[in-house]
């Protein structure tokens, strides 16, 4: 008589309450099931289950550390208004659970609309964090955003594809944006005039060549030091260089983003 295989276990970390609430009910209460390997070319249906949702990387951590561990994680990007705060719980849940699988579970990868703005640029900076998630231990994309409303239908292909031993998935969304920001990188690859700045980013070079520290910046543009910290980040990923803040001003310079003339040196105490 065959073995029952058991149930493939799925927790879930994302600050928005209705959004663990929904997936969690959807994914329980219809009893989902994807179609897995059991052996040689044989497969069998198993069953989806939501164990545990959580509202923050910590909580998830903690629970972790007594928790039978899932099979599968589903980690949100945005993290109380941070844009890439999910990178940081991707890289601490895959070193220290290499064998549970991360899927990131987000609307951020999905291509932007013709009207938005710094459009191309936005595609790009899209790529860019998509192979950071993938370097971090990721393993599948998929958008929240569904035609008709909510549908955790990307959630169960992305596990399917995954069982029968895929190494990636990504969803329809999330593949046409890193379709359109690899035509952008291989047209715009060895120019100097691909990089752009907003003028908050000018800002935060000239206080920096100033000498100012982020905290210093912080309160300059009244902003928090974690938001700081992750914009100089990320303009560190996107000049391809050290996250240092001589390395972000001279790159800026070389390039021509930032103008000499204009950095105001801060007095010596």
């Amino acid at each position: 008589m065959a073995t029952e295989m058991r149930n493939i276990r799925v927790m879930m970390v994302d600050d928005e309450p209705l959004i663990r609430k929904a997936v969690s009910m959807e994914m329980n209460s219809r009893g989902a099931e994807v179609e897995c390997h059991s052996g040689d070319f044989s497969t069998e249906m198993r069953r989806v289950e939501m164990v545990d949702t959580f509202a923050s990387g910590p909580s998830l951590m903690a629970a972790l550390e007594t928790a039978e561990r899932p099979d599968y994680v589903l980690v949100d990007m945005e993290f109380q208004g941070e844009p890439t705060g999910g990178l940081l719980i991707t890289q601490r849940l895959h070193e220290r659970y290499p064998d549970v699988r991360i899927i990131i579970f987000s609307g951020r990868f999905d291509n932007p609309l013709p009207s938005e703005e710094r459009r191309p640029q936005r595609v790009i900076e899209i790529g860019r964090v998509v192979m950071e998630a993938l370097r971090l231990g990721a393993s599948a994309f998929v958008s929240k955003n569904a035609a008709g409303g909510f549908s955790i239908e990307n959630i169960l292909r992305a596990i399917a594809c995954l069982e029968r031993g895929e190494e990636c998935y990504f969803n329809y969304p999330v593949m046409m944006t890193l379709k359109e920001a690899a035509g952008h990188y291989f047209t715009l690859v060895g120019r100097t005039d691909c990089l752009e700045l907003t003028p908050a980013e000018r800002t935060l070079l000239l206080l920096e060549a100033a000498g100012c520290t982020a905290s210093e910046i912080a309160n300059k543009l009244e902003e928090s030091d974690k938001s700081i910290q992750e914009r100089q980040k990320d303009l560190s990923r996107r000049f391809d260089i050290v996250n240092k803040s001589a390395a972000r001003v001279a790159k800026a310079l070389s390039l021509g983003l930032v103008n000499p003339e204009d950095i105001k040196f801060l007095p010596r105490n």
